[in-house]
């Protein structure tokens, strides 16, 4: 995923599919001077992490 599609889903109210190391995560954040996103899983909210928008995909 590049990011500025990565912001779109951020944005966006409607819930998207997406995954990261084949886990389903929320996209909290995205930084696309940096291309990270700030993101956790959809069954652990308060485990967050930062990755690259690269290794995210939408389902």
């Amino acid at each position: 995923m590049d990011a500025q599609r990565a912001q779109e889903i951020c944005s966006s109210s409607e819930m998207k599919n997406v995954m990261y190391n084949g886990q389903a995560v929320y996209i909290e954040h995205v930084d696309q001077g940096s291309g990270q996103a700030t993101v956790h899983p959809l069954d652990n909210p308060s485990s967050k992490q930062s990755v690259s928008v690269n290794e995210l995909t939408e389902q």
